[in-house]
């Protein structure tokens, strides 16, 4: 079978060397990839939100298997874009229609959901700029620390924390007025602040069927001890220790099932992955949010803890043939360290030549920003490469990517050295 990944970041280097291992492979093609996902497969230089351009990559490389990494083009409808031509409508695409994929574009859309199906969350409100000093109202009715949200896709950075009632005002105020977010933060959710600790739970599912991936716990704040302005995430840890056999039970039948069992009942299909960023305060989970996609730098420890045949996996997953596979996890651990760009996630400096990825042995590299120019890898945005390693516990693993990323330096490298420290 001929395949396409759609996306060029850590996610779809990691996708795309665990489908290159299967048997039931013929060509695997990246659109665009980037300099790691060319060992795997053939990197098709267009833009996963340019459908037209996708359909003909597709129609041209015969390709019966879509796989959408990144968010933006399933918000934006490339699922449906398939279903309603005549030339693509029996391609299989993972990942969820537009409608579904709601579920991450817009906060308000989800909170609804999870309201309308007993999932446990957070209590919040939305607001526009029409009804600013009703927003500011419901602030004073809230204690600190206040949640703002951006309605919609921001890239990872819509959420602020704040710990002060007129900075939350005042930061309400430069959202929805100003338009801090774009069109993202034209509606904003405020939300009761929860205090726990979290992790990544994800599955695969055709809509009616699903499969548990591995969990994973990321680190999103670009300074030691989880400190300073949100990233992409900086590194990403599996499984997660606190997360044991009683408290994912919990998350299965409080949340995972729930919301399969959900959009059957909302009769919204769905076939894809489904993150859900849960918070374990005291013993019980609650969500603080879901993707339609898998997480980044997650997928760079999850991908890498199945043992099964994934590309079979979803394949089943578009013939709605899931609930006859079972899927298999090593018993390592996997820990991903993110090297970063040099003022990154603010303004970095692209095209810095990476060296020594030739030395790396016991780790694994998944390329995230980078490209060949001029015969050399390098840098292409702010996140560059995550490494990854296998341990006995995280912490093996954890020291094994720390070892090999002493090989790798490009300018103004930069990483966190903390990872795991609130385990």
């Amino acid at each position: 079978m001929n395949v396409l990944i759609l996306g060029s970041g850590g996610r779809e280097h990691a996708l795309a060397w665990k489908i290159a291992q299967s048997n039931l492979l013929t060509q695997l093609f990246i659109a665009p990839g980037n300099a790691g996902t060319m060992q795997f497969g053939t990197n098709v230089n267009v833009n996963p939100t340019n459908f037209e351009a996708v359909k003909l990559t597709v129609l041209q490389n015969n390709i019966k298997l879509v796989i959408v990494g990144p968010e933006d083009p399933l918000v934006k409808g490339i699922h449906d874009f398939f279903l309603n031509d005549d030339q693509l409508k029996n391609i299989a695409v993972i990942g969820p229609q537009k409608y579904a994929a709601q579920l991450e574009g817009s906060k308000e859309f989800a909170k609804e959901f999870m309201y309308r199906h007993n999932i446990p969350t957070a209590a919040y409100k939305s607001f526009t700029n029409h009804n600013l000093e009703e927003g500011y109202q419901f602030l004073e009715t809230l204690s600190s620390p206040y949640v703002l949200k951006a309605d919609g896709l921001a890239g990872g950075k819509g959420v602020l924390i704040l710990n002060d009632l007129q900075e939350a005002k005042d930061e309400l105020k430069e959202m929805l007025a100003n338009q801090k977010f774009g069109a993202a933060s034209s509606k904003v959710v405020i939300e009761e602040f929860l205090d726990g600790i979290e992790l990544s739970c994800f599955v695969l599912t055709d809509g009616k069927s699903y499969i548990n991936l591995p969990n994973a716990k990321d680190y999103k704040r670009i300074g030691e001890g989880d400190v300073g302005l949100n990233t992409g995430g900086m590194g990403a840890i599996s499984p997660v220790p606190f997360a044991n056999d009683v408290f994912m039970k919990k998350i299965e039948d409080s949340v995972i099932k729930p919301t399969v069992e959900g959009l059957q009942k909302d009769n919204i299909p769905y076939k894809g992955f489904i993150f859900f960023g849960i918070i374990k305060v005291g013993d019980e989970p609650k969500v603080i949010e879901y993707n339609c996609r898998m997480g980044d730098p997650e997928t760079e420890v999850v991908i890498p803890r199945v043992k099964s045949d994934f590309l079979e996996l979803l394949i089943a997953t578009g013939n709605n043939e899931l609930h006859t596979k079972t899927i298999e996890f090593k018993e390592e651990s996997a820990c991903t360290v993110m090297l970063v760009s040099g003022g990154y996630p603010e303004g970095y400096e692209k095209g810095k030549v990476i060296n020594g990825l030739d030395k790396v042995e016991n780790s694994i590299p998944f390329h995230a920003g980078t490209t060949i120019s001029n015969n050399n890898i390098v840098t292409n945005g702010g996140r560059v490469i995550a490494i990854t390693s296998y341990g006995s516990d995280f912490k093996q693993a954890l020291k094994q990517s720390y070892q090999t990323i002493e090989k790798i330096n490009f300018e103004n490298m930069n990483f966190r050295t903390d990872l795991g420290f609130d385990l």
